[in-house]
């Protein structure tokens, strides 16, 4: 059985879902590849005790707790490689950034690809693995799935940009 549950955060609405066990999405209502661990899969609309730890890690979040990703366990269904740079990116500390660039070098990826920028946009589990703390090595913002927007909300939120 699969659950999903909303939760109304200061940056929008959020969908998050369990499979029971572990958190396997979050996605801002709207965002690109909304619900992509859940389509094709029958859910109800219902807490279970996985999806209150989650409700619990964001309440944590918004009010400055400063929670880890490995406070929860999460489920990420995608390949070795995105897998690889998605538990890369759960290591960026709170209201730290890097680049993309840096990012590929972490996970011992020698030749820089738009496989890297691809792995980070289709992050199931956003704000839990921090995707939003990836930037361009000038420092600018790059693409997110949820938009530019909500990126630089939450990164100003994080208080790293103003």
């Amino acid at each position: 059985m699969y659950y999903i549950s909303k939760y109304t955060s200061p940056f929008g609405e959020i969908t998050y879902a369990s499979d029971g066990e572990y958190i396997i999405g979050l996605w801002f209502d709207g965002q690109k590849y909304f619900g992509s661990t859940v389509k094709n899969k029958i859910y109800i609309r219902q807490e279970c005790a996985i999806l209150n730890q989650a409700k619990d890690w964001l309440n944590g979040y918004f009010n400055n707790k400063k929670p880890k990703a490995d406070e929860l366990p999460l489920l990420l269904t995608g390949s070795s490689f995105q897998n690889k740079i998605w538990n890369a990116i759960k290591e960026i500390p709170y209201g730290k950034t890097i680049s993309y660039k840096e990012l590929a070098e972490n996970c011992n990826i020698t030749v820089f690809s738009q496989a890297v920028g691809q792995a980070v946009g289709r992050n199931p589990i956003s704000i839990i693995i921090p995707c939003h703390r990836i930037i361009g090595t000038d420092g600018s913002l790059k693409g997110y799935a949820a938009g530019i927007t909500i990126k630089q909300r939450l990164l100003q939120f994080e208080g790293r940009i103003k």
